[in-house]
């Protein structure tokens, strides 16, 4: 609370799970910045930007996932352009978000980004409800007798092994 409330805190970003070798946990970076209107950048007081890159990275083996090159560019460039005078920063659902100080405030000083992001926007399904159940019940149905042929065909194979309906 103290560090947001003497306006320190200028970025949150938090990272995906199984980032790191030492733990599984995901992190969050913790961007502060005591001169906030020192000129170089645009006046940044009274705000903070969050940045949900949890979904990020992709999985290199079983229990570790890496940033790709394009993931680190999209989140630095997002602080970047959110930073900088005219960097053409929009708030993106899901993704980033830039907070202001009674938004934080309203939050209890909880810092997590996915409180400020928000989820992202889901695409419009324009295919009725009727129709669409009546398409996935007739998908399903035809699922359902494919499965019936193949188990028919394993228990066919099986016989034709020597393990049969006889050999349970």
């Amino acid at each position: 609370k103290n560090l947001v409330e003497a306006n320190l805190v200028d970025c949150m970003i938090a990272l995906p799970e199984q980032l790191f070798y030492s733990t599984p946990i995901p992190v969050c970076l913790w961007f502060l910045a005591r001169d906030r209107a020192n000129g170089k950048f645009r006046d940044r007081r009274g705000q903070v930007l969050f940045i949900d890159a949890r979904k990020e990275g992709r999985m290199v083996d079983r229990t570790h996932r890496e940033l790709t090159d394009d993931d680190i560019a999209r989140i630095a460039g997002t602080y970047h352009a959110w930073r900088n005078k005219r960097g053409g920063y929009k708030d993106v659902p899901g993704f980033c978000k830039n907070a202001t100080l009674d938004d934080i405030r309203a939050h209890d000083h909880i810092l997590t980004p996915d409180r400020y992001v928000g989820v992202a926007s889901q695409p419009e399904d324009d295919e009725p409800f009727d129709e669409k159940m009546t398409r996935l019940a007739a998908e399903w149905r035809a699922q359902q007798a494919e499965a019936r042929q193949l188990d028919r065909r394993i228990a066919k194979n099986l016989a034709a092994l020597g393990f049969g309906p006889d050999k349970e």
